[in-house]
């Protein structure tokens, strides 16, 4: 049936050819990725961030991926190497005065250009609409195009003043290959902070780990106590009289710090005898009254800087009426 009438089939109408391959529209992929978010798929609005490898969220979007990574979103593999708030960055961008918002062509009567961005280049001028290459700064997060920093050469940002490096610059929804030299970058740095994290962690153990040693005798067994009596391990007392300069024996007054290997405690001999806390605070006492007449000393109201009455001298005057 068919054909009636005087109607002739052509040839594409009758044999089926291979499907032609759809082709995106550049300028419609190029609004995708510099318009809206490429988490939530909505419009761009501030505050805008971005991740280590140049694509561009809105933060809210972001914020609420990272405080629920369990919900199901679209999109989801694209924020996949985002751990914390610390792995975005929210950019310093520049108003484009051309921009006359959304609501311009309302009514459907007006050319709507597709090219015309929401920010342009603080230096050069160009907009933002993805025919540019455009970078930004890890220091600061001002957004600059690739012309801009290729003319004016300078380790200054030019926006905000603040200096940096050439490994600070990266580039904003960048190609395949400039994505995979940033995600290796990323995972170099990574790599770096979790190496300096455990090293870190080491060190800290191994100083508390370490007991604290005497700084004068260390490997010694004994410790002298108070007036010549020694304590070993076993608990036994060692009293060794000093000969005084009369001729009389006396006892030795020999005071060493205790060491923190636990000598002490195992022996057990601080806690049966109280000479050595008795002694103790009796020396802490003398040397506190030592140091308070030092200081006291220092003042012309001590006695010691008061005059006696044979160094004071009558006062003298040019009339004899004090006679």
């Amino acid at each position: 049936m068919g054909c009636d009438g005087g109607t002739i089939p052509k040839r594409h109408e009758l044999v089926k050819g291979p499907k032609k391959v759809e082709k995106v529209d550049k300028n419609a992929a190029l609004a995708a990725r510099w318009k809206y978010c490429a988490l939530s798929t909505e419009k761009l609005r501030r505050p805008i961030v971005t991740c280590d490898l140049g694509r561009l969220y809105n933060k809210d979007a972001v914020i609420e991926f990272l405080l629920d990574k369990s919900a199901d979103r679209p999109n989801s593999e694209v924020v996949s190497h985002l751990r914390g708030i610390k792995d975005i960055k929210e950019l310093n961008l520049t108003d484009n005065p051309a921009w006359e918002g959304e609501r311009r062509n309302t009514k459907g009567d007006r050319y709507e250009d597709m090219h015309c961005a929401m920010f342009i280049c603080p230096v050069v001028g160009l907009e933002m609409n993805g025919k540019h290459r455009f970078c930004f700064l890890r220091t600061c997060g001002c957004v600059f195009s690739d012309r801009a920093l290729k003319e004016v050469k300078t380790e200054i940002c030019h926006k905000c003043g603040d200096p940096f490096k050439e490994e600070d610059l990266v580039v904003l929804n960048g190609t395949k290959e400039e994505v995979e030299k940033l995600r290796e970058i990323m995972e170099e740095k990574r790599a770096k902070a979790k190496a300096t994290k455990k090293s870190k962690k080491s060190n800290f153990s191994e100083t508390v780990s370490k007991p604290s040693e005497s700084k004068e005798n260390p490997d010694s067994t004994e410790t002298v106590f108070a007036e010549g009596k020694t304590s070993t391990e076993n608990g036994e007392d060692r009293s060794q009289p000093v000969p005084g300069p009369s001729g009389s024996s006396t006892s030795s007054k020999v005071v060493k710090p205790l060491a923190a290997s636990g000598s002490l405690a195992a022996s057990g001999s601080l806690a049966a005898s109280g000479s050595l806390a008795e002694s103790g605070s009796k020396r802490s006492i003398q040397s506190m009254e030592e140091k308070s007449e030092t200081y006291k000393s220092l003042f012309t109201s001590h006695s010691s800087a008061k005059r006696t009455k044979a160094q004071t001298s009558n006062w003298v005057t040019h009339t004899p009426y004090h006679f």
